[in-house]
């Protein structure tokens, strides 16, 4: 079978940005990506939910682009436009005409320089996030299940334990010069990667990136996060209400190899073989012949694994039945694990999960998230850019995956899926009924 063979040029600037251009003029679009290495985890102590919350202002306007400006001449050059915030990084992006590259990047290097950063926006801005917090979290059938419920449980370190979302007392006592302050601690050229993608000339790509992006100034050293846990010697365990569900739910979190060890790319394939959608020997034996869960499902998120640079969970969720115990169902969920570390996988079945990794990869590459073109292969080259120094990676990466045997998925197994590794929280409801609505949700949401 023939290599990946996806053009990809780079070069960094005077001010430290680092910029990659992948060339495919296959349709006369672009896309356009800001990658800021700023996330969740890695904001200090004291201003949880900054993350997040710059997502918000980065769209409320510049020195040169007022407030809604950037979306309408987005959207009037015929292009669509948002931002996500996770573990790791926060990106912005774009897809327009082609014709229209200038002007995304003028439009970024313009809040990359001078974003707008005002009382009534940080006003404003602060009570969106909440109010967002509210309707999608608290209020809300599970919500944050599990992955704000989980950390606080599994991690010992605050950057990778606390609520993501971010302390409304934190958000609350914000000031100006705090928002000021973390725009121009993280939000520099020097902590950032520009992508762009699709029908470009490297050469006027990059020159472009010069034009708007040089002159902007570096910033100091961005402070290096702790994000090291402590070896987990033991299991833990933690309970949290249901205010809204029916259903008894828990989620069972492993510890995950570290970024590009060979175990790592040995649990992806094992994370295929647990939680490969219907087929997942997981949800195959809770769901289908045991009947004791209505949903199991979960993974290590591969390939979506590849934005993560830190420690890691591969998350188990299942939502059970009310006549089956939580500990009932960790028994049935345990039978399953115990049979991948006590059987090494059959070599047919190992190889039709390769197929479906292959395949997976590739149509990530293609589309990813978003329903926006190209959108993984941007995700992809600005982690392995950050992270890994290495947005060639894109073309060898899969490589590690297809060559994992049967042996290093029983050895990962035995060396992971242990009690001792392991973190369970329970999502208990704490009212006898709840309205059909939110059961008929979680019936939805899980198929």
């Amino acid at each position: 079978m023939s290599k990946l063979q996806i053009p990809v040029e780079t070069q960094t600037l005077g001010n430290g940005l680092r910029v990659v251009v992948s060339p495919d003029h296959s349709a006369p679009i672009a896309t356009v990506g800001v990658y800021y290495q700023i996330g969740f985890r890695l904001e200090p102590r004291g201003r949880s939910g900054f993350a997040h919350l710059f997502e918000h202002m980065m769209f409320q306007g510049s020195e040169h682009a007022g407030k809604m400006e950037h979306i309408r001449l987005i959207n009037s050059s015929g292009g669509v436009l948002n931002g996500t915030t996770n573990y790791d990084i926060t990106n912005y992006f774009e897809v327009v005409p082609s014709n229209a590259l200038e002007r995304v990047l003028w439009l970024e290097a313009d809040r990359m320089r001078a974003l707008k950063v005002d009382d009534e926006n940080l006003r404003n801005q602060r009570d969106v996030v909440k109010e967002e917090v509210r309707v999608n979290v608290l209020n809300q059938p599970y919500g944050g299940f599990p992955w704000l419920d989980l950390p606080p449980v599994a991690y010992r370190n605050w950057p990778n334990a606390h609520n993501f979302y971010g302390d409304f007392a934190d958000l609350d006592a914000a000031t100006l010069q705090d928002v000021r302050t973390f725009f121009h601690t993280y939000y520099a050229p020097n902590n950032a990667v520009l992508l762009i993608i699709g029908d470009v000339e490297p050469k006027e790509s990059f020159e472009l990136a010069r034009k708007y992006f040089e002159s902007i100034p570096p910033h100091p050293a961005v402070p290096s996060a702790d994000v090291t846990e402590p070896r987990q010697l033991e299991e833990r365990r933690g309970k949290v209400e249901e205010k809204f569900g029916q259903l008894p739910a828990l989620a069972i979190g492993y510890n995950m190899p570290q970024r590009h060890e060979r175990d790592w790319y040995a649990s992806a394939l094992l994370d295929r073989v647990l939680h490969g959608g219907r087929a997942g020997r997981i949800h195959r034996t809770l769901v289908l012949e045991k009947q004791i869960a209505i949903a199991a499902e979960g993974g290590m998120g591969f390939p979506d694994a590849f934005e993560y640079n830190g420690p890691t969970l591969g998350t188990t969720t299942i939502y059970h039945k009310p006549e089956y115990s939580p500990e009932a169902t960790i028994a049935a969920f345990d039978e399953v694990i115990a049979e991948v570390r006590d059987k090494m996988l059959d070599a047919d079945e190992l190889e039709q999960i390769k197929v479906k990794c292959r395949a997976d990869y590739f149509s990530m590459l293609e589309a990813g998230g978003a329903g926006v073109p190209r959108f993984g292969l941007m995700h992809a080259l600005a982690c392995f850019t950050l992270f890994d120094n290495d947005p060639q990676r894109v073309n060898t990466v899969l490589d590690n995956f297809l060559s994992v045997t049967p042996a290093e998925i029983q050895a990962t197994a035995r060396k992971y899926l242990v009690p001792t590794n392991r973190s369970i929280v329970f999502r208990k409801p704490i009212a006898q009924s709840a309205p059909a609505a939110a059961h008929q949700r979680i019936q939805e949401g899980v198929q």
